[in-house]
């Protein structure tokens, strides 16, 4: 039997790999280089889903994701939370008082700022962080250092000299996870759920206030809504949210019905369950 694949943004031993091997064992993770491939070998079959950032505790939102999500033609089957530690690792032998910089994606650097301050050494970004690991496999420099997932250490061959030297240890980013399935299983009805969206307000007075109104007279808790420039145009008409429950749910149900009448374009995302990290204090 084939075995299942899951795409991932990132070399091996990146963040989203540790994610992908958390929430499918069972699945042979698949690194690409660029979002845009992780989609699609999704879209195309030659992965059953896909494991995609798109947001950080301390980074916010991830960007590119959300320019590619609306029009990605996949679904939403579930999310993860997973809190972000980085380590400093370096080739064998090489001693912490030898390391003079440390390597990494700008975003980790800075998310280290303060441990990497603290142990003097310069910075230096690159594309990625698992591949800051691989390059430094690749090319030996006892002057360097990588901040990298602990995963990445294991897969390279590189010893770990500080262990998570993140600033923050409420670190953690949400991960989406993608099918190319139209119309994939509903969730267990005794999980509690999220439901993903977009939609585009008609060009009329107030008509975002008034598509909104829905939710609120009817008890919906909506948890997220942004906002997105659509195809270079300088108008905010086009918006990403997501609300608890499902659609068959009486009262998100009329809220749709609702917002449906005063947009130009409504199409659901996905229904999956809440991941219980939410509910965490």
């Amino acid at each position: 039997m084939t075995k299942r694949r899951i795409a991932f943004q990132g070399e091996l031993g990146a963040n989203s790999h540790e994610a992908c091997q958390a929430a499918f064992p069972d699945y042979e993770p698949v690194p690409c280089a660029t979002f845009e491939e992780a989609f699609e070998a999704v879209k195309k079959g030659a992965c059953d889903l896909g494991m995609i950032p798109v947001e950080n505790s301390i980074a916010g939102r991830v960007a590119d994701v959300h320019h590619l999500l609306p029009s990605s033609g996949l679904k939403i089957i579930g999310e993860r939370f997973k809190p972000i530690h980085f380590q400093l690792m370096a080739n064998p032998g090489v001693r912490l008082e030898d390391v003079r910089t440390a390597v990494s994606m700008p975003i980790a650097l800075g998310q280290c700022r303060k441990s990497l301050r603290r142990l003097k050494l310069k910075t230096e970004g690159t594309g990625d962080t698992a591949g800051a690991a691989k390059q430094l496999a690749e090319h030996p420099d006892p002057t360097k250092a990588a901040v990298s997932p602990a995963l990445a250490a294991e897969i390279y061959g590189l010893e770990i000299l500080a262990r998570d030297i993140e600033d923050e240890h409420h670190n953690t980013t949400r991960f989406l996870i993608m099918t190319a399935d139209p119309n994939p299983p509903p969730p267990p009805f005794t999980e509690p759920c999220v439901t993903s969206f977009i939609f585009r307000v008609r060009n009329l007075p107030a008509a975002l206030y008034k598509a909104l109104g829905g939710f609120a007279t009817n008890g919906v808790n909506m948890t997220k809504l942004e906002s997105y420039m659509e195809n270079g145009a300088w108008t905010a008409t086009f918006f990403y949210a997501e609300v608890d429950g499902r659609p068959e749910d009486r009262g998100l149900a009329l809220a749709l019905e609702e917002l449906s009448f005063f947009s130009e374009k409504l199409e659901v995302l996905g229904t999956y369950p809440a991941d219980p990290f939410r509910t965490r204090g």
